[in-house]
């Protein structure tokens, strides 16, 4: 992709000797890192790998076994309660399902890191920006007074998102957010994550299982297996490479669909900037 210039390759994480582990199960053992300012950095393994405690553990949810996290350039593990909120004014989390507070509106959800690191905003204020940040992920102005109840499975996302954005985050985390979409809800929810990173000049670690995903907005992709990030790179350099997962995964026949979806669009794409008829078209022609 030519969306990010990563000519510096400044590393906005770098997690080195990572290790997580509970009891007596290893989950990450040696695991090293680097996520480029400026990235959509995607990040997949199979079940167990520990994706989302690689996660947890970057954003101090998780205290490793080992090894060193720096975010922004300031180690992350073992910080002062007030140094450790400094940094995490710098980011914003979308969890699984969105993990919104069901006995608060969207709105209110929105205004909970507001509150929670500028408890001296007036109340107008933190109406105004909650309205704000539920526009920009494209809910309808009117859906900050409702519940989570009362939203689908694709606008309890964007309230989710809404609320990441809060702060006016540099870092963000996406943790599965098109898991459960159909896909027209999943590929509007990539659109929206690349216009934001586009407009915001975000740099966003997201994991997924969902190859559309990757192949249209992730600038890289991490690859975990054998309790450590085994690769990163651009699709076709993973391609490249002949460890049988990654080989399954891209090249499976989900991977291959994929591949050909995304193909189609960039045909459609070029077409359309080159003014010609779409080729689907002209066969209908014939």
């Amino acid at each position: 992709m030519d969306r990010v210039d990563m000519s510096e390759h400044e590393s906005l994480i770098r997690v080195r000797g990572l290790k997580n582990q509970f009891g007596d199960q290893v989950i990450h053992e040696d695991l090293d890192l680097d996520v480029r300012r400026g990235e959509i950095l995607g990040v997949v393994g199979g079940s167990g790998t520990g994706k989302s405690v690689l996660m947890r553990s970057i954003i101090g949810l998780q205290t490793p076994a080992a090894g060193t996290i720096e975010v922004f350039g300031e180690n992350t593990i073992g910080r002062e309660e007030t140094e450790a909120t400094e940094i995490r004014k710098k980011w914003g989390v979308l969890f699984q399902g969105g993990a919104l507070f069901s006995t608060l509106t969207v709105a209110e959800n929105v205004q909970v890191p507001l509150k929670e690191f500028y408890p001296k905003l007036k109340p107008a204020l933190l109406d105004e920006i909650a309205g704000y940040k539920v526009v920009m992920t494209g809910l309808p102005a009117n859906a900050g007074p409702k519940y989570p109840s009362e939203l689908s499975g694709g606008m309890k996302k964007r309230a989710g998102l809404a609320r990441a954005l809060a702060l006016d985050p540099q870092l963000l985390f996406l943790d599965e957010p098109t898991a459960g979409l159909d896909p027209i809800g999943a590929a509007a929810f990539d659109d929206l994550t690349a216009s934001l990173q586009k407009t915001l000049g975000l740099t966003v670690f997201l994991i997924t299982h969902d190859l559309d995903t990757l192949h249209a907005i992730c600038d890289r992709v991490a690859v975990l297996a054998d309790k450590k990030v085994i690769a990163v790179g651009t699709i076709d350099e993973l391609l490249a490479l002949d460890h049988p997962w990654i080989q399954e995964y891209f090249n499976g026949p989900r991977g291959r669909a994929a591949t050909d979806a995304q193909d189609r669009i960039a045909a459609r794409n070029h077409d359309r900037d080159a003014g010609a008829e779409p080729a689907s078209l002209q066969a209908q022609r014939r």
